[in-house]
């Protein structure tokens, strides 16, 4: 008997069991910038969000912030939960991202990863991010990390 393996399906988020879902992905991997289900509702308004889904099991999620400035800079952002790591699924959502920026013309691509995440920092130093910038945000404690892909460009 063979054994049948789930597909990795990347959706974008619709509906508010969907937004839960990203917003439970997002607040697992960024606690402190932890959202609530509105602000969530927000940011979907403004950005592209999506889920990814083993089969049926949320495996992580995705931001794509649209292009800004005259450098039509973007921001992309993918997450995974820490038990789905290493299997490809970042990559994914990585890699579809880019495309959905490109497409609405970034002519630079930037991410930004909570400092304490080591995984994350690899991750996107692995696919050509540079740091370009170290901060803390007024009244917090944590460090965050402003990377930008150094191969960006049309």
């Amino acid at each position: 008997m063979s054994e049948r393996r789930a597909i990795l399906r990347l959706e974008p988020v619709a509906g508010d069991a969907m937004l839960e879902q990203w917003r439970h992905v997002h607040n697992v991997i960024v606690p402190p910038a932890a959202l609530d289900l509105e602000e969530v509702r927000e940011r979907s308004g403004r950005y592209r969000l999506e889920n990814a889904y083993l089969g049926d099991e949320l495996v992580g999620c995705s931001t794509v912030r649209p292009p800004q400035g005259e450098q039509a800079v973007a921001t992309v952002i993918a997450r995974v939960l820490p038990q789905h790591r290493r299997q490809g699924f970042g990559k994914a959502l990585y890699e579809k991202g880019l495309e959905h920026a490109r497409v609405l013309g970034a002519d630079v691509i930037e991410t930004c990863v909570l400092a304490a995440n080591e995984d994350g920092v690899r991750f996107a130093e692995a696919r050509g991010f540079v740091e370009v910038e170290r901060y803390v945000l007024p009244g917090e404690n944590d460090q965050w990390i402003d990377l930008r892909l150094a191969t960006s460009g049309p």
